[in-house]
């Protein structure tokens, strides 16, 4: 008897011991296709962001056997419809968690459209070293086959991996697990539809194991080295798109509207027409910044190649995508006009 009662207090205790070894991980929820609502399980039709996270928790129960697992609805937008608010309200509520050590990882529901931008926007300004991982889907929750259940799974077992610290925001979707500044869309309705065009995956999560195989070699911004909170006002910049014969009448109406900056989606090597360089001209004379990206998939913008960046005033957004280009110059003219350190924050982060 004595035996028996001191084998169920050592079960007790291991499953009790076990329980509390779990892991935090709070869920916050903004829309997107992984909370759509279809018309009809076999249509492509829906509707973003109709149902709660609640419901998007409880079609996969396993999860809790992972982590304790709580959840926030941050909003219930389509990714399209996603704002400079929503992401002033995520990085805000994000830094808090973490100060108040309220979770040991963050996991955000998100549509596919401008995942990567919201990825890149709050790896600038979260700098705690606990997992944020971003996930969503591609195919509705009332779909067949729909895809965000395993998704959103393997997002909490990606946050909840402690070889997942100091790794910046992470994007994880169909099994692969992308840094947040060399992630894009790559597909409009695909399952697959990420992919890092220059670095490739860091890793993948399988049958509930992470598994990385690299780490971003960019820096992580350091504590508070860009800051926003809920009040904060972002400077406006514009992106621009080039293309052959492309009127330069846009970019002429956005230094009337004396914006603080412009992205040119530039061809090939950043290139733009010589319409675009009487428009950078007049640009730098309003002492608004000009950055060059491109709009290739992959590849680097180079500095002072085919274009004289030194003589037109313009900076290079390195291999950042135009979208990605944009926040960073948002984030960094809230610290400096300079150019040259402008540039400096592109090739750094």
């Amino acid at each position: 008897m004595r035996k028996f009662l001191l084998l169920l207090f050592i079960c007790l205790f291991t499953i009790t011991i076990s329980a509390q070894q779990k892991p935090k991980i709070i869920i916050l929820a903004t829309g997107g296709t992984i909370a759509g609502s279809g018309y009809s399980s076999d249509r492509a039709g829906y509707t973003a962001g109709k149902i709660p996270v609640s419901d998007l928790i409880g079609a996969i129960p396993s999860a809790n056997t992972i982590a304790d697992i709580s959840a926030e609805q941050i909003s219930s937008v389509g990714s399209q419809d996603m704002s400079i608010e929503i992401w002033k309200k995520l990085a805000t509520r994000i830094n808090e968690i973490f100060s108040k050590h309220e979770a040991d990882g963050i996991v955000i529901t998100h549509g596919t459209d401008t995942q990567e931008e919201t990825a890149y926007f709050l790896d600038l300004v979260v700098t705690h070293e606990y997992p944020v991982v971003i996930t969503g889907s591609m195919r509705p929750a009332t779909a067949i086959s729909a895809d965000g259940p395993k998704n959103l799974l393997d997002a909490i077992i990606v946050a909840a991996e402690p070889k997942s610290r100091g790794r910046g925001v992470l994007v994880s979707f169909n099994e692969s697990i992308y840094d947040s500044r060399e992630v894009t869309k790559t597909s409009t309705t695909k399952v697959n539809a990420f992919s890092c065009p220059n670095t490739g995956a860091l890793g993948q999560v399988y049958d509930g194991k992470v598994e990385y195989y690299k780490k971003s070699e960019r820096d992580v911004a350091e504590k508070n080295f860009f800051t926003v909170n809920n009040s904060t006002v972002l400077p406006k910049v514009e992106i621009v798109y080039m293309y052959a014969d492309a009127s330069a009448d846009y970019m002429n109406y956005l230094i009337q509207k004396k914006v603080d900056a412009i992205v040119i989606a530039g061809v090939g090597n950043g290139n733009f027409s010589k319409a675009f360089t009487d428009a950078v001209k007049k640009a730098k004379a309003a002492n608004i910044i000009v950055c060059r990206a491109s709009r290739c998939i992959s590849g680097r913008v180079v500095l002072d190649g085919e274009v004289s960046d030194n003589e037109l005033g313009t900076i290079v957004s390195d291999d950042l995508n135009p979208q990605k280009a944009r926040i960073l110059l948002m984030l960094g003219l809230m610290k400096t006009k300079d150019r040259k350190q402008l540039q400096e924050y592109f090739f750094k982060f």
